[in-house]
């Protein structure tokens, strides 16, 4: 379920321009269409509210060295999902 390239995300890219390098981040090395399918996932198998936290717990994986792998694990792990009952 890769993201739409298509999608117009000209301001999504102008944001990130501007504010990655506040944070010390090249925006070029921002996986944006990782983050897009992720979330996209977790809104549809798991909950719309995990959305943002999920994408937090990803990049405090990945920024740690913890997990380089992060988002592609929680994505496979939400498409896998069963919601209780």
């Amino acid at each position: 379920m890769p993201h739409d390239r298509n999608q117009d995300l000209s301001e999504l890219y102008r944001w990130l321009d501007a504010v990655a390098p506040e944070l010390g981040v090249n925006s070029a090395d921002i996986p944006v269409g990782d983050v897009l399918d992720l979330s996209k996932v977790v809104a549809h198998d798991v909950t719309r509210p995990g959305v943002p936290v999920t994408a937090f717990l990803a990049g405090l994986a990945v920024g740690s060295g913890l997990n380089p792998d992060a988002l592609a694990t929680l994505t496979e792990r939400a498409r896998n999902w069963t919601p209780a009952g």
